[in-house]
């Protein structure tokens, strides 16, 4: 790693590994005096009380404190003691923290200098990292269940290695007068733990407990609170007995009830509204999901992790037996594990309150049903008196508190295999973490799409990603925008000086841009949707280009007004071609055909000259009228949607003909699959032809397949062995071995496992998604990463 050194200052970017010393001497010949300046996240996470005891160890000398770019210390000892201590500060950082890297500068040694000390922060300009909020340590659950404790059963336990960050803080530095905790005033012992460099509490800023911190409370359905000496207990009773209820969390609420009842899953899905889509699970931990799902190493480090995303786990085979009505008509179950005091108290009470902590690594049959408490498209509901009003009806009761949350957070969602992670929503633990760009340049505000949006800012090199947002597909949703624009600005220091956007111009996102261009008189620049998706798996890889890249989803706004979703393009810089796509087919009844999955299926027997088929295969009135809507081309768009293509096939194979939620028809249909492995294409079942891949062979085999799981494993294969060609040919024709899967379609796994190895094994060089989810929960960044190309390129 090359470093550089200008009079006295070296920086150092990297890990230790890569660390060089101002000096080349001895075995610690010599006292110097060092500033360290460390940039990561490396505030909210026990960083400074780390640094004073390595360096009390080792007979440093000296001061820490926090600024607003991080952290900044000044150390004086003999060299052999700054370098072990420097190196302590890479390997030995606390669990939360990230170091990135380390700016060293020699000073001039100092005389008479005694001890180390931590001092107030300093403001300035912002350049350090947002720390994310993060489960609840070890250390605390042995307190929270210990009954000798202060905070045994404190439903607010914390210290500087878990707890809320993101969530609460109002600005940066990190310190507790900016965040929600600042008009709770400590008590005496904690003020002490506070105050204590020892203490793993030192400037924990959410720190608190009975005496001085929040509170729980239990409302009914009318706000009325229902007094009790332990709501908790309460609260787990009402469950017990069939109850949901509205549960303040970390970023926002949850909607819980029994996930072994029945009747209780049942009514939820009928008050909000949720026919079909899956809900999330709550377990205590590992042991207690084995007996309905299957765990792979990987996904066990995932659901163990500080973040505590949901994974999704493959069902095991008595899993809907067990759970009924939680994840129909798939094969994978979300789950994840308990990480707020509030989850563990309840889990405690259906372990009969068991005594010490044993009981928590051991099997449990409680599970429940944890969902985001939010009113159909609208976005997560933060507040107490939101939660009564905008859940009435959804929930029985609520347990609450009056610690306040900022900036809502949802729970994050994700896949894993042996091949990696494919993050399908950013959430707690995930955003809006640092994502270093191998380009810098005026900051950007990029404001995402339509659908699972997102924002990204971008300082200097960095981009930093918001968690999910949610479909704007109301004012709620907008205003949401809006505020999270709001915090991402203020926590990262940042004056756009770019807004980017999609190319649609009705897209709420698009129009905020445009206000907010005219209000600033900033530059405003459009990203067609598709190469937004290509470009944020580009921007993590740090790829400039030449790159092609295939982006498959459901649909994007194209140059000339087009309906896109399955492209081939070229891509370089903030340039790109589209050199072909899907064989484009009508959507009757254009949005409706999202929603109508049988509707795809008449557009391809129409296509396929078997329009006399619709009415006998989807009968109903509607049959008629898209028949006659695609006779005569009235209301029928065109799209090269690659999603629409799953819809067409789920149709055919009457897997799916009616989607209650986005993606149903093709998260059933690669269930089906699943059960069918080794299942080969089907010959003949695509046609490649003036660039342009047209499934519609393989669509009419499905008409007459009568073995769904068998039909939905052929249209798989057929598709990845289609793509495979069409990619290889622009290869050869491009000379460009490099190509970046993106698009909601490659969720997938089997279309996003398959096609990678098909083509690795041809000497491809495959870039997709790791660490942002390859839908439009992506779309922010790629339109960021566009945009300082075409800030740099003058476009």
């Amino acid at each position: 790693m090359r470093t550089q050194n200008h009079g006295g200052v070296m920086g150092v970017i990297g890990n230790e590994a890569d660390f060089a010393y101002p000096h080349d001497l001895g075995a610690g010949a010599g006292v110097a005096r060092w500033q360290l300046r460390v940039y990561g996240r490396v505030q909210g996470v026990g960083f400074r009380p780390f640094v004073y005891r390595r360096a009390t160890e080792r007979a440093l000398v000296g001061f820490v404190r926090n600024d607003a770019s991080g952290v900044i210390m000044e150390v004086q000892g003999s060299l052999r003691s700054l370098r072990a201590f420097v190196d302590a500060l890479y390997k030995e950082a606390p669990v939360l923290a990230r170091v990135e890297h380390v700016d060293v500068r020699e000073l001039k040694v100092k005389q008479d200098v005694r001890g180390f000390e931590i001092r107030p922060s300093e403001g300035g300009r912002i350049n350090t990292s947002i720390p994310t909020d993060a489960a609840t340590c070890n250390e605390c659950l042995a307190e929270l269940f210990d009954a000798r404790n202060r905070r045994y059963r404190y439903p607010f336990i914390n210290c500087s290695h878990c707890g809320p960050r993101f969530s609460i803080i109002a600005g940066m530095p990190y310190d507790r007068h900016k965040t929600t905790m600042a008009h709770f005033t400590l008590c005496g012992p904690c003020a002490d733990e506070y105050g204590c460099p020892e203490n793993r509490r030192f400037h924990a800023e959410p720190l608190a407990c009975a005496a001085c911190g929040p509170r729980l409370a239990l409302w009914d359905a009318n706000g009325q609170e229902r007094a009790a000496k332990d709501v908790i207990a309460v609260a787990f009773g009402l469950m017990r007995d069939g109850a949901t209820i509205a549960v303040k969390g970390i970023g926002g609420y949850h909607l819980m009830c029994d996930a072994r009842n029945a009747q209780s899953v049942a009514a939820l899905r009928r008050r909000k509204g949720r026919l079909a889509k899956p809900f999330a699970l709550l377990a205590l931990n590992v042991a207690s999901c084995k007996r309905f799902a299957h765990i792979s190493a990987s996904e066990r480090e995932l659901l163990e992790g500080a973040d505590r995303p949901i994974v999704l786990l493959r069902k095991a085979q008595d899993c809907d037996k067990w759970l009924a009505g939680v994840a129909p008509d798939l094969n994978r179950i979300g789950v994840m594990l308990a990480y707020t005091p509030i989850h563990y108290l309840l889990f405690h009470e259906a372990a009969g309150r068991a005594t010490g902590t044993k009981w928590l690594g051991r099997p449990h049959d409680m599970l429940f049903v944890c969902t985001s408490a939010n009113p159909g498209g609208e976005p997560l509901v933060t507040g107490n008196e939101e939660a009564l009003s905008r859940l009435n009806g959804l929930a029985d009761f609520f347990l609450v508190h009056d610690r306040a949350i900022v900036s809502r957070c949802d729970d994050g969602v994700v896949r894993a295999d042996a091949k990696g992670r494919a993050w399908l929503r950013l959430g707690r633990g995930q955003a809006p973490s640092a994502i270093r760009l191998s380009l810098s340049g005026p900051p950007v505000l990029a404001l995402g799409a339509m659908l699972k949006d997102t924002v990204c800012v971008t300082r200097d090199n960095e981009a930093f990603v918001s968690p999910h947002i949610g479909d704007l597909e109301n004012r709620r949703a907008y205003r949401a925008l809006d505020d999270a624009a709001a915090s991402l600005m203020a926590l990262t220091g940042v004056e756009p000086q770019c807004v980017a956007h999609d190319l649609h111009p009705d897209y709420p996102s698009t129009r905020f841009a445009e206000r907010l261009a005219a209000q600033r008189g900033i530059v405003q620049i459009p990203v067609q949707h598709h190469q937004a998706h290509v470009a944020a798996v580009l921007a993590e890889h740090k790829v400039s280009g030449p790159v092609l890249g295939v982006a498959l989803d459901g649909v994007g706004y194209g140059l000339s007004g087009e309906i896109w979703g399955g492209e081939l393009l070229w891509l370089k810089g903030a340039q790109f071609t589209r050199l072909g796509s899907l064989s484009p087919l009508p959507l009757p009844g254009a949005d409706s055909a999202a929603r109508e999955p049988w509707r795809m299926a008449a557009s391809v027997l129409h296509a396929l000259g078997r329009a006399d088929e619709i009415p006998r295969r989807f009968p109903g009135a509607a049959a008629g009228i898209v028949t006659s809507m695609l006779e005569r081309r009235l209301n029928t768009p065109s799209s090269s949607s690659a999603g629409r293509l799953f819809d067409a096939a789920a149709a055919l194979l009457h897997v799916c003909t009616h989607a209650s939620y986005e993606g149903q028809a093709a998260m059933m249909l690669e269930a089906l699959a699943a059960q069918s492995p080794h299942i080969k294409a089907y010959t003949n079942g695509y046609v490649l032809k003036n660039n342009h891949l047209d499934l519609l062979p393989v669509l009419d085999f499905l008409r007459t397949c009568v073995d769904p799981p068998a039909g939905a494993a052929i249209f798989h294969a057929t598709l990845i062995k289609g793509l495979e060609e069409w990619i290889m040919q622009a290869v050869e024709a491009t000379g460009v071995a490099r190509v970046a899967l993106a698009g909601g379609c490659f969720a997938n796994g089997i279309l996003r496992e398959g096609l990678r190895t098909r083509l690795e094994r041809r000497g491809v060089a495959i870039y997709r998604a790791a660490r942002m989810p390859p839908n439009d929960g992506g779309i922010s960044l790629g339109q960021a990463w566009v945009a300082l190309h075409a800030l740099r390129e003058g476009m």
